[in-house]
């Protein structure tokens, strides 16, 4: 909601007249300083999800999140208290920018870290749909208060309350972070074996004892084996080696770029800090009456989201959903863009019934971008990482999700200004980019639905290379640094009930 909620609102903020009025932004300026105000939050999140990457290995997910909320806070104080002064809004929102990227790395990279397998996707698609929550309650939030404080074009009140509810969801996270346990998987990571088999049992209700919990631990050692087999130390230049010098792991981090790259070429981010911009493009006459189509347009987006989480993230699969998602998407462009380009609107003038099919497709692009690349992009790269790359691995789609984001945000209201008349080609070229989503999917992207996060190494070969040093370690007569599960299974010195485990889990997945 962190995240959602400042997409919603800034975009609204910004064409308010009290606001330009109180930053001296005039017509002839506003859409470079526009551009300069919405993303230098972006800048901020880039540099914030890469720094928590280090913090939230080094001292874990829990006090990175901590972290992040506070720093948030910090940001919104600065942004309100400018009173009129740009530099001081620009910093604000810097500072913001580093508590909100830290937490849209933190958040998926936590849940999925947390969640059972049979509801990974779901839970860790909450993210987006309350991304999605955040951005609706935002945009009625600059609606109610340009409807209500009065008068408009002079009352500081009417941006400086959206402005300052930001604050909200800061506040939330910071609380809500003191009831919850840290990661199993980072406790496993840092050899505390004890707390990790505590934690584990506390969240799947189930005794320590139990098989379900016992299993999970052995694939957690099975996999840190694995790695340290593969490299050995942890130190960062070591995690970088193992990263991009393994095949395996050098692809999951690629896909996980291509995924943030891929998201926000959709061009959904140029919707969410644009949008009054352009359904004014499409018709909508009028401050008020376009508050309240983003309003409408954000309730869209929340809802199909939650329907999406309850009865096809974890049935569905991630990879059919983004490969309909992104025909879908790019199909709702073109048709806005060639109403824009063949049958413009006319101030002054009813819209006609082309037009209103136009204004249809911006809210069934963001039904179909939240049943695909809005959630499953985020269920995907924070699931298919290995154990000890997994922070990293997030962390760089996150830090690639936002430079991308702060790449749209600058462009988008010069592409409107100049591609074409009303910028009906903004739309054509974030079209095309949604059909070209479809064939990096159907060749590179595999389907995740229903494995473990330590499976995820056999899909990626990265399993099958650890046994063949295993073997050559054996041939050669260098004897491992320690004993784990997974060693005794290959060396076939493991108990019976151990083998006969792991052959049955190699049977179910």
């Amino acid at each position: 909601m962190l995240f959602g909620w400042d997409i919603g609102s800034i975009g609204g903020i910004i064409v308010m007249e009290a606001f330009k009025a109180e930053y001296n932004i005039t017509p002839k300026i506003a859409a470079t300083l526009n551009s300069n105000i919405v993303s230098t939050l972006q800048g901020g999140c880039f540099f914030g999800s890469l720094i928590a990457y280090y913090i939230a290995d080094k001292w874990g997910r829990r006090p990175s999140l901590l972290l992040a909320a506070g720093v948030t806070c910090l940001g919104v104080t600065i942004q309100c208290a400018t009173k009129g002064h740009l530099d001081g809004l620009y910093v604000g929102r810097l500072v913001a920018g580093f508590g909100v990227g830290a937490a849209s790395m933190l958040t998926p990279l936590y849940v999925s870290e947390n969640a059972p397998r049979a509801i990974r996707g779901g839970l860790t698609g909450l993210y987006q749909l309350f991304i999605a929550t955040g951005v609706m309650l935002s945009f009625w939030v600059n609606y109610g208060c340009y409807r209500n404080f009065k008068p408009k074009t002079t009352n500081t009140s009417t941006w400086l309350v959206p402005l300052a509810l930001q604050a909200i969801p800061a506040l939330c996270l910071f609380v809500g972070v003191f009831f919850c346990n840290e990661s199993p998987r980072w406790l496993a990571k840092t050899d505390n074996w004890e707390k990790a088999t505590e934690v584990l049992s506390r969240i799947t209700n189930l005794p320590r004892d139990h098989p379900y919990v016992q299993m999970e631990l052995d694939e957690m050692r099975v996999q840190l084996d694995n790695e340290r087999r593969l490299i050995g130390g942890a130190s960062f230049w070591d995690l970088q080696r193992e990263m991009w010098t393994i095949k395996g792991n050098r692809n999951r981090a690629l896909i996980s770029i291509g995924l943030m790259v891929c998201q926000q070429m959709t061009g959904t981010n140029a919707i969410n800090y644009y949008a009054p911009l352009i359904f004014r493009n499409l018709g909508i006459v009028g401050t008020d009456t376009g508050l309240f189509a983003t309003g409408i347009y954000g309730v869209v987006k929340m809802v199909t989201c939650a329907a999406f989480l309850l009865f096809a993230a974890d049935s569905l699969g991630r990879r059919r959903s983004l490969l309909w998602t992104s025909i879908a998407q790019g199909s709702a462009m073109f048709v806005i863009g060639f109403y824009i380009r063949f049958k413009p609107p006319v101030q002054g003038e009813p819209i006609p019934g082309v037009g209103y099919f136009a204004l249809a497709c911006i809210f069934l692009f963001a039904a179909f971008f939240q049943f695909g690349w809005g959630p499953c992009c985020w269920i995907i790269v924070s699931e298919i990482p290995t154990a000890r790359l997994r922070a990293m691995n997030v962390a760089l789609a996150a830090a690639t999700q936002w430079l991308f984001n702060f790449v749209v945000a600058q462009a988008v209201p010069h592409m409107m200004e100049t591609v074409g008349e009303h910028g009906y080609g903004t739309y054509f070229i974030f079209g095309s980019f949604c059909f070209s989503m479809f064939f990096y999917v159907w060749f590179l992207i595999p389907e995740t639905k229903g494995l473990s996060l330590e499976r995820m190494d056999d899909i990626f070969g990265v399993t099958e290379m650890a046994k063949a040093v295993a073997v050559g370690d054996a041939e050669h007569g260098r004897r491992p640094k320690e004993k784990t599960a997974h060693t005794e299974v290959i060396e076939n010195t493991a108990s019976p009930r151990l083998q006969e485990q792991t052959r049955d889990r190699e049977v179910q997945i």
